[in-house]
């Protein structure tokens, strides 16, 4: 194919583009393992969660997770509170997302099926978004108004000077 001189730069702009685009989709296809953690607590359970605060970090998730250990979770960490609304692309496992205000307090919980695309949004602005297996929340009885513990809430419940 012959393409004009005004139009070279645009095709390359382009093919440069969908480089980028095939790279990040070929890093995306491993499981994020590696993440900092954070000791949480519900109750007399622990919880370890990895910690995605970053944007790349967040956009794959728990993304190409084969398993996951049921104490085991997810912490999102957004830098302000907004209505944050999550999808299952090529996440493998049934999850639960706990939307979680500042002080640690469930706003709404989410069942999610692996692999669709179906939004999951919280109930009002959040700043945490939780992720366990699916059934997780249940079994610990904790449900909406259930009180999270952890370094991450005790931060955004000192009052400010």
């Amino acid at each position: 194919m012959i393409l004009s001189a005004t139009r070279l730069p645009l095709a390359l702009l382009l093919t440069g583009v969908l480089a980028l685009t095939s790279m990040a989709s070929t890093a995306q296809e491993a499981p994020q393992l590696h993440l900092p953690r954070v000791e949480l607590t519900a109750g007399m359970h622990r919880i370890d969660a990895q910690v995605a605060q970053g944007p790349q970090e967040r956009q794959i998730g728990l993304m190409h997770r084969q398993s996951m250990p049921q104490h085991e979770g997810m912490l999102f960490v957004f830098e302000q509170p907004a209505v944050q609304c999550f999808w299952m692309k090529n996440t493998l496992l049934a999850l639960t997302a706990a939307f979680v205000a500042d002080d640690g307090s469930i706003v709404n919980l989410a069942h999610m099926k692996p692999q669709t695309t179906e939004p999951h949004c919280s109930a009002k602005p959040v700043r945490y978004v939780l992720e366990m297996n699916q059934g997780w929340f249940a079994k610990k009885g904790l449900q909406a108004g259930s009180k999270l513990g952890g370094a991450p809430f005790q931060q955004s419940a000192a009052p400010s000077k």
